[in-house]
Order: structure tokens, then sequence, then C-alpha cells
């Protein structure tokens, strides 16, 4: 091959990785909806700091929404003593009476304790799903990745590689999945010790404000709304791909562990709230 010839392979080998490079700055796909100014960016855009005081929390969103697809972000939750904060990831159809909602909730606590991760899912107005898991690493240490993988068949949250929950589409049982309304992605941290930590036993201590919770890689792959009308059944789409409609075996064993070790509350054995099982929870994985 002449020198030329490289040459031009050599470039458009750059411009398809400049293309689709991922993950991206926080200003090419969020905006703050909530007290800009303890939004702080930082590594030029490619990180943000959230900050909380008694002045006020922050949250920011994306600026479009998306149906189906993968939303990911990497996330270093508030150090210390935390009680009381509470850090959101979440993605909301921005609708009242009939939203549909995916949600992390990282709920603070006190210094040495572990930090509760609590998951819901909210399909056609319908919530209370609640599930939470103590998290087996110091999540104020380092930034992990916490995802949201969402087809027409399943809802899959992860902690880095593993699944924690699986919410399965049973419309065909009459459980009601969200499959119509486009979401965004948002994200907030804010004061909640009325309920956070240990049900709001533990109060937050503003002597250890300010509170801090770092973001990084913003990603997400999904069909973009408004967008071509045909991506959302689009059956080609990587992520309704036959490798997304159920946990690889590997997965399936890291999900038993976490649910076995990790899991502190679930909604689906809370008989004091649902007597009768609710029937989503009779579909496993």
């Amino acid at each position: 091959m002449g020198s030329f010839g490289y040459l031009i392979i050599c470039v458009l080998a750059l411009l398809s990785c400049t293309v689709n490079a991922r993950p991206a700055t926080f200003l090419q796909d969020f905006r703050a909806t909530w007290s800009d100014s303890h939004i702080r960016q930082l590594e030029g855009g490619r990180a943000i700091q959230l900050v909380l005081d008694q002045n006020s929390g922050c949250g920011f969103a994306s600026k479009y929404q998306y149906l189906f697809g993968r939303v990911s972000m990497k996330i270093k939750l508030v150090p210390g003593d935390s009680a009381g904060t509470v850090t959101a990831f979440y993605m909301n159809s921005d609708t009242d009476t009939i939203r549909d909602e995916l949600d992390f909730e990282f709920l603070g606590n006190r210094s040495g304790q572990p930090y509760t991760v609590q998951t819901n899912v909210y399909a056609h107005g319908k919530g209370d799903r609640e599930q939470r898991i103590n998290l087996w690493f110091d999540p104020a240490a380092d930034f992990h990745t916490y995802g949201i993988l969402w087809n027409h068949a399943r809802v899959v949250f992860y902690v880095d590689d593993v699944p924690i929950r699986v919410y399965k589409n049973n419309e065909a049982r009459g459980i009601p999945f969200p499959k119509s309304q486009p979401m965004g992605v948002y994200s907030t941290l804010w004061e909640a010790d009325d309920w956070a930590t240990r049900g709001g036993l533990e109060k937050i201590d503003w002597s250890k404000a300010p509170f801090y919770a770092y973001y990084k890689d913003f990603d997400i792959e999904g069909c973009q709304m408004p967008g071509p009308s045909s991506c959302a059944s689009n059956p080609s789409n990587w992520w309704e791909g036959t490798t997304h409609q159920q946990l690889s075996p590997v997965e399936a064993r890291r999900y038993r562990w976490v649910r076995m070790n990790h899991m502190i509350y679930d909604y689906c054995t809370d008989k004091s709230r649902y007597p009768v099982t609710p029937p989503e929870c009779m579909a496993g994985i």
C-alpha cells in the first residue's frame, strides 16, 4: 500500500474514533436543572462535582430523552459521615400521572457503615417497588460504574459489571412495563434526612458540610427522541440483541451472589406492605 493510501486509512480511523467517541463531556449531553452554582466542571467538562450545603443541593439532566438503550456514569459518592444525604441517578419520563422511572438512590451513612443503594421501578405510574442492597466496597473511595440497560425484554441495573436487579417485561401477565414513553437521564444530590438513613433516625450533620459527589464518563447510547420513528422498534439495535435478552451464566451467578449476600430489603418479601406477593415478583430473572 502506498503512503497516501495508508494516510487516508489512518485519517478515516481517527475520524471514526472521534465521531463515535464515548463517553462525552458533561455539556455535550447534560444541563443543570437545579442550583447550577453547586455543579462544578472538572477536567475540561469530562468530570463534575456536585455540592450539597445548607443553602442548596443540586441536579442535572440530559438535554434529550431516550427510548430504550443503555445509560451509565462513573460516580464517587459522598465520603465519611454522609448520613441524611441522597445521591440519585435515574431515568424519568417527566410525566405526572403515568410516569415511568428507573431509580438508583444512594443513601448516605454514618462513618463506618455500609453504603446502601435503593432501586425502584415505576411503570405506567405505579411504583413502590423498592429494593435495597449494601454495597460490597467503599463507593466513596473511588469511582464505580452504575448503569441501566433498558430494552423491550427487561430492565437491568448494574453496579460495575454486576447486575443487582432485573425487571422483566411481563405484559403478557398484565404487569405494566415501561416501553412507550421516552425518558431523560437525571441526577441529584440532596438532603433527605427524614427517611434516607435508618428510616430517618440518623440526621444530617451540617458541621460536616459541604458534601461532595463526583461524576465522570457520561455514557448514553439509545434512541434519542424526537428522532427516527423506527429507531425504538429496530431489533438491530445492539441493546436488543440476543445476548441482552437474558443474563449470561456469569451475570446470573453474580446476580444470585448479590441477592444472597448483600440484599437488605425487597418489597417482594415485605408481607406487611404486600400480604399478597406482587405478581411481577413471581417472574424471577
